[in-house]
């Protein structure tokens, strides 16, 4: 301190005489040069841990030594024994004896103790020390905190004794004494964490009800869903969470949330990894995760352990992909022969390669390298004669009576399958226009149901996977009767035997396609050491539960988990969806939609508690340290259970009447764009 700073402080520099307990106590504390605020956390922290809290009612203040010696002590005696401390090491400190007012939080702590159930004030002391420039700074080593604005002082002095309100002699007399503190919220501004109070979310329940009721009694069927949006609550300022779409840590807790998702509301759902939406100025699509299961409560996917976590790998290589790709092609009834390795294009990757600096190891990857020597980099570490996983044409032969699945062989000028280039699923790199053109028409035919069409029931998830077994043994049962006539000499044409032939002709008919061959394929690939199930485009729900429970029996059987991607089931009302996808800046969430209120609540509240629990919040803070929102959309979305029951397509001058009455009504748009306006804003508009 300077001389005349000093002198005024020569009262807070005063030492106490202590003994050995205390001198050993202050050399062990670590003054490694470092930044003073540093320091004084570390102190503070220190003496919260060393001395354990307890509630004393004697009165008086413990010596710094007692407190050592007994390794305990109450608030005002941790708070002395740091004044003493900061004195011996030249700062100047104080003793402050006021209330500690805690208020409840809005949330519960995800890391540790969420404070008190109700507001609470009591009295407290804590140490000041006073740093030039500064001035008095609090320290509570209570908590091992510094104060904050529930530490109200009411004294601050140079000694315990001089902070009480009264001093002096008393006779012996009888008295009876009490004292009550509470804590009352005069006023409190709506926040992200705690827009509404009791009172007011009793009046918006009560006016929900009533909207219920009066949709009930017109028959309107309308349904809502939304699309909430969040946010890291622990990186609010990176990339991913500012301006970017994807990243790495937004892609962890997508998975974490979809799956959580699951486990709420979804019993046998089906988790699917796919590819969403795709802008200008970026390299690749977007993934998109889905969670789709049964409104009738049958499972799509029984065993939540088979499939596989993004963030595993279960070593999965090429020969198990194989054997998969196999015992699949038994539980649909679907010849192995036409069964493909797919590789990556050689010539290619020796193109890319010969292009390297030659310094630059094409082996090695680097974050910072960019996305095509990435890929090159993956290419060469996998080998390039490896295959990078399998395809199978598949079709549902919708035209025959018996509509069974089939397939058919995919001719190349090339003796083997090469993949357009790239790192995506192998799916999505298939070399279709390679494919003979005879009779294709430039489209895949899938004739989907009429939205406006009763849908029947779907059949019963035992009932799929009963079916598959069946298949699988009418298949193994069709390969031994074809051996023992092999061992018996009589083949049918071309080295394959009479019941051979028959089982084709009834399940691969490709000369009578309407495309001349099957243009649709199953990929299973190994990436990453997962095995990934790469699911074809199918015309109806139906189809695509049939795929799914023969990959969940072969996954059963083999004990290996898979991912699910590719294409989704085409829409259909019999099953709910919830997505989780990447925005700018956001996590956005498109939940199932709700019937009625009470359905609505359920469903928000759950979304927003299980976002949470994954570390996702809906709050920001701006430069000056105000709330604010995500900056997502938080979009609605409006219309019926199926099509028919839509009050849109019933009513189409429902829809004018609304569309009309935004742009007629301009103020609602600012009501809602929070804080910008403009064609890129989140403002309702037409």
């Amino acid at each position: 301190y300077e001389p005349e700073l000093a002198k005024d402080l020569k009262p807070f520099l005063e030492r106490l005489p202590v003994g050995k307990a205390f001198d050993s106590y202050v050399r062990s504390v670590d003054t490694t040069p470092r930044r003073t605020i540093s320091f004084l956390v570390d102190l503070n922290q220190k003496l919260q841990q060393d001395i354990r809290y307890l509630i004393r009612m004697e009165p008086g203040v413990q010596t710094p030594d007692e407190t050592l010696e007994k390794g305990s002590g109450s608030c005002r005696d941790s708070a002395w024994l740091l004044v003493q401390v900061l004195r011996r090491f030249g700062l100047a400190a104080r003793f402050v004896s006021g209330y500690l007012i805690q208020l409840t939080a809005d949330q519960k702590s995800l890391d540790g103790p969420s404070g008190p159930e109700a507001d609470f004030t009591d009295l407290h002391a804590w140490t000041e020390v006073f740093l030039p420039g500064a001035g008095w700074v609090g320290l509570d080593p209570t908590s091992g905190l510094l104060t904050g604005e529930g530490h109200i002082p009411l004294a601050a002095t140079p000694a315990p004794q001089t902070a009480a309100p009264i001093s002096g002699a008393v006779e012996k007399s009888e008295v009876e004494f009490r004292f009550d503190m509470h804590v009352t919220r005069a006023h409190e501004d709506p926040r992200v964490t705690k827009p509404y109070t009791e009172d007011q979310w009793s009046r918006i329940d009560a006016v929900g009800a009533a909207v219920d009721a009066r949709l009930n009694s017109n028959d309107v069927r309308l349904t809502m869903g939304g699309e909430p949006t969040f946010v890291s609550i622990d990186d609010m300022e990176g990339p991913e969470w500012t301006v970017a779409a994807v990243g790495p840590h937004k892609q962890r807790l997508s998975d974490e949330l979809i799956r959580r998702l699951r486990d709420r509301f979804a019993s046998g759902a089906l988790l699917h990894f796919g590819q969403g939406k795709w802008y200008p100025g970026e390299s690749l699509p977007r993934w998109a995760y889905s969670c789709m299961w049964r409104k009738d409560g049958q499972p799509i996917w029984n065993d939540a352990k088979l499939l596989s976590n993004i963030s595993e790998s279960h070593e999965v290589r090429a020969p198990q992909a194989e054997e998969f790709m196999q015992r699949f092609a038994q539980r649909l009834g679907v010849p192995e022969r036409w069964i493909r390795p797919a590789y990556e294009d050689l010539w290619h990757i020796i193109e890319q390669e010969q292009k390297l600096p030659v310094d630059v190891d094409p082996r090695s990857i680097d974050a910072d390298d960019s996305e095509e020597r990435r890929r090159l980099a993956r290419a060469l570490e996998r080998g390039l004669n490896q295959p990078v996983g399998y395809i199978m044409p598949l079709a549902r032969a919708w035209w025959q009576a018996n509509a069974r699945w089939s397939s058919g062989p995919w001719p190349f000028r090339s003796e083997k399958l090469y993949l357009i280039p790239g790192d995506s699923a192998i799916g999505l790199r298939l070399p279709l226009e390679s494919l003979p053109i005879a009779g294709y028409t430039g489209d895949v035919t899938l004739y989907n149901p009429d939205p406006l069409d009763p849908r029947p029931h779907l059949p019963a998830y035992v009932e799929l996977r009963r079916a598959a077994r069946e298949r699988r043994l009418e298949t193994e049962s069709r390969v031994r009767i074809a051996e023992q006539q092999r061992e018996s000499g009589t083949p049918g044409e071309g080295g394959l035997s009479a019941a051979e032939h028959a089982f084709d002709a009834a399940v691969d008919r490709t000369d009578s396609l309407p495309l001349g061959m099957v243009r649709t394929a199953l990929c299973i690939e190994p990436r990453f050491g997962r095995l990934h199930v790469f699911m074809p485009p199918v015309g109806t729900l139906e189809d695509y539960l049939e795929l799914v429970a023969c990959v969940e029996d072969t996954a059963e059987e083999l004990e290996m988990p898979v991912v699910v991607e590719g294409y989704l089931p085409p829409p259909d009302p019999r099953i709910n969806v919830i997505k989780v996808t990447p925005d700018p800046g956001v996590i956005e969430v498109n939940i199932q939609p709700a019937n009625n209120w009470e359905e609505l609540k359920s469903i928000t509240n759950g979304i927003y508690e299980e976002a949470r629990a994954s570390r996702l919040g809906t709050e920001k803070f701006q430069l000056d340290g105000r709330h604010s929102g995500t900056g997502g959309g938080n979009h609605v979305v409006l219309g019926g259970a199926t099509a028919y029951d839509s009050p849109f397509l019933r009513r189409p001058d429902l829809l004018r009447s609304l569309l009309a009455y935004w742009n007629n009504h301009p103020s609602l748009s600012y009501l809602f764009s929070g804080l910008f306006i403009g064609p890129t804003s989140q403002a309702p508009r037409a």
